[in-house]
């Protein structure tokens, strides 16, 4: 198994880069086939939402989507798959950033209800209460 990074799935998703995308698909396209199996990290999914929306100006629902493709490719192997989902859930349908949805998805996850935080993004998903030191 081999770490994939944020750029790979970025070619892949928004081919802008015919070249490299055919590549990033033939990578990809051996995962699906179970030639290889790929991780993926938390952190490289972080990124590709990034760059997704501050680089390429991609849409939030638009976004979402191709989150929920990349979780449901097979042989792609999470640090936190179900953790990903529902952080993607929350981005688009609250309007926050990525980040912070993923915090209130781990928040969650572990059972805790507060969080310290200026950032009042926190105020708009339900079940968070932020809590300024």
């Amino acid at each position: 198994m081999e770490l994939i990074d944020a750029n790979i799935l970025i070619r892949f998703l928004v081919c802008d880069h015919k070249q490299k995308a055919e590549k990033c698909r033939q990578l990809l396209t051996s995962a699906v086939e179970s030639r290889q199996r790929l991780y993926v990290s938390d952190l490289t999914l972080a990124e590709v939402v990034w760059v997704l929306e501050k680089v390429y100006k991609c849409r939030r629902p638009d976004i979402h989507l191709k989150i929920e493709a990349i979780l449901n490719t097979p042989n792609l192997v999470f640090q936190n798959k179900e953790l990903m989902a529902e952080a993607a859930i929350l981005y688009d349908a609250h309007n926050v950033d990525f980040i912070d949805a993923y915090h209130a998805a781990l928040l969650t996850k572990l059972g805790i209800k507060e969080i310290y935080s200026y950032d009042k993004d926190f105020d708009r998903l339900a079940g968070v209460i932020r809590k300024e030191p």
